[in-house]
């Protein structure tokens, strides 16, 4: 796993403000990523499909472009969390997660 980044553009205010919180943040956030069955890898996976189908391109860019430089996650495997994003959420969120995946693959 790489280094915590947390893209809410808030969170570094509740960092300096509430460091009590921002330490819950952080343990949900490790609770999240230790899963006992499903591998890292396969729930980043998830997580990219989810962000898929928030239509913020930023974000999205973001975890395929950590995603793909860290774990080695290829155009295949994203054309795959595509293909669910298709039938799960419609053409508008393929389509502009398409964009983003033909901007880091091509």
């Amino acid at each position: 796993m790489g280094e915590k980044v947390f893209f809410g553009k808030g969170i570094r205010q509740i960092k300096m403000e509430d460091p009590e919180l921002y330490e819950s943040i952080e343990n949900l956030d490790k609770n999240i990523w230790n899963a006992k069955v499903l591998d890292y890898r396969t729930q980043k996976l998830i997580a990219i499909a989810i962000s898929a189908t928030n239509n913020e391109s930023s974000s999205f860019l973001k975890q395929v472009s950590k995603s793909k430089k860290e774990l080695g996650i290829s155009r295949d495997e994203m054309m795959d969390v595509l293909k669910v994003v298709l039938l799960t959420s419609g053409m508008i969120p393929f389509n502009h997660a398409l964009e983003v995946v033909n901007k880091l693959y091509d």
